[in-house]
C-alpha cells in the first residue's frame, strides 16, 4: 500500500473529469522542498496559507463598511471564507480539483489593504498607479510571509491568486472558479450587509433581476451558482448561462451605483485615505521605525515599496492605533 499523498493522487486520476488539473502534473514550486507523505501539494498549500499570519490579519480588514460597528458585517476574513465555500461547491459539482480551488480562493485577498479598496486607491495615488490588492497578495505569498521566506506555493495556486480579478484568466479552471466565487459572494454579501446597514431594502432590487437571480440573499447564490455548474459541464471553460450572467452583471452594476457609492460607505473614505496617506509619508521619512520585515528591503526596492509592503499589511485597527500614536497627543491625568 503506498503512502496517504499516493492514494489521493490515485483518487484523483481515477474520479475527477478529464478537465481538471491534476495535483501530480503541478509546474512546483520556486525553491526545494521535502514531499509529504500525508497531503497532496495543493493541500499543502491550503494549510500553509491557513496558517498564515496574513490570513489570521484579514479578521480586521474592512470588506466595504470601514471599521463597522456591528458585529455582524462582513470582514475580509469572512469574504475569503464564503468565496472559499462558493468555489469549492462549484469544483466539486464539476469534478475539478477541489484542493486546488480551495488554496487559491483562501489567498486570493492576503494582499487587500486597510480600509478595503479606499487603501487601495490610496496606495495607487502614493506608491504607484499600477499597484492592485491581487499584485499585492501575490508578493505577500512569494516574499513577504514566513519573515521574508515566503510560503513557496505551487505555480497553480500562485496563478490563481494573481488572476482573481481583472482582464486576465487563471491558467487553470480552478483558478477561474475562484474568479467567478469572488464575484458571486461579494454581490450577495454586500447586499446583505447594505440591508443591514439600513442604505437598501431587498424591495429596492429591481424587480426583473429579482426574477431572474431569486428575491433572498440565499436564492440569489444558489441561481448563479447553479447556473456556472450547468453552464461549465463537461467543457474546458467557466461560464454562467446568458440571462444569469446579464443579470448578475446588472445587478453588480446596481451596486456600485447605489451601495459602493452611497454616504454611508464613501463618508469615512477621506479620512482613510488621509489617515494612510500620513502614515505613508511619516514611514517614507522615517524607515527605520518600520519593523525589521520591511526595513531590510529598502536598499534594494527602495524606500516607497517597503512602506506600501508595511501598510498594504495593517489591519484597520492597526492602522487606526498607528496613526493615534504619531500624530495624536497623548493625554496625561494625574
Amino acid at each position: 500500500m503506498g503512502s496517504i499523498c499516493e492514494v489521493f493522487l490515485a483518487r484523483e486520476r481515477d474520479t475527477l473529469s478529464k478537465h481538471a488539473f491534476l495535483t501530480e502534473n503541478t509546474k512546483g514550486r520556486e525553491h526545494p522542498y521535502n514531499p509529504s507523505d500525508m497531503r497532496t501539494e495543493f493541500q499543502r498549500d491550503r494549510d500553509r496559507i491557513i496558517h498564515s499570519q496574513s490570513f489570521r490579519r484579514l479578521m480586521n480588514k474592512t470588506q466595504v463598511f470601514l471599521a463597522p460597528q456591528g458585529d455582524h458585517y462582513r470582514t475580509r476574513l469572512t469574504h475569503t471564507l464564503e468565496v472559499t465555500q462558493i468555489a469549492r461547491i462549484i469544483a466539486r459539482s464539476l469534478r475539478l480539483n477541489e484542493d486546488l480551488t480551495e488554496a487559491a480562493a483562501l489567498g486570493h485577498d492576503l494582499g487587500h489593504t486597510p480600509f478595503g479598496h479606499s487603501g487601495e486607491d490610496a496606495m495607487q495615488e502614493l506608491y504607484s498607479k499600477d499597484f492592485t490588492h491581487y499584485k499585492q497578495s501575490l508578493r505577500v505569498v512569494e516574499k513577504l510571509e514566513r519573515d521574508g521566506k515566503g510560503l513557496n506555493l505551487t505555480w497553480e495556486v500562485r496563478d490563481g491568486i494573481v488572476n482573481h480579478t481583472g482582464r486576465h484568466l487563471a491558467a487553470t479552471l480552478e483558478g477561474v472558479i475562484v474568479k467567478f466565487a469572488d464575484r458571486i459572494a461579494y454581490i450577495n454579501h454586500d447586499i446583505d450587509d447594505a440591508c443591514r446597514a439600513g442604505i437598501l431594502h431587498p424591495e429596492d432590487i429591481p424587480k426583473e433581476l429579482r426574477e431572474v437571480l431569486g428575491e433572498t440573499h440565499s436564492k440569489r447564490i444558489n441561481t448563479m451558482v447553479a447556473s456556472v455548474i450547468e453552464a461549465s459541464t463537461d467543457r474546458k471553460e467557466i461560464a454562467m448561462l446568458p440571462h444569469v450572467q446579464e443579470a448578475t452583471d446588472r445587478l453588480r452594476a446596481f451596486l456600485f451605483e447605489n451601495i459602493y457609492t452611497s454616504r454611508i460607505v464613501k463618508g469615512e473614505e477621506g479620512k482613510a485615505k488621509e489617515m494612510l496617506g500620513q502614515l505613508f509619508m511619516h514611514f517614507a521619512d522615517h524607515p527605520e521605525e518600520m519593523p525589521e520585515l520591511y526595513r531590510r528591503n529598502v536598499e534594494e526596492e527602495g524606500v516607497k515599496r517597503c512602506v506600501c509592503d508595511f501598510i498594504s499589511g495593517m489591519t484597520d485597527r492597526y492602522a487606526i492605533e498607528t496613526y493615534k500614536k504619531l500624530f495624536i497627543p497623548h493625554v496625561w491625568s494625574l
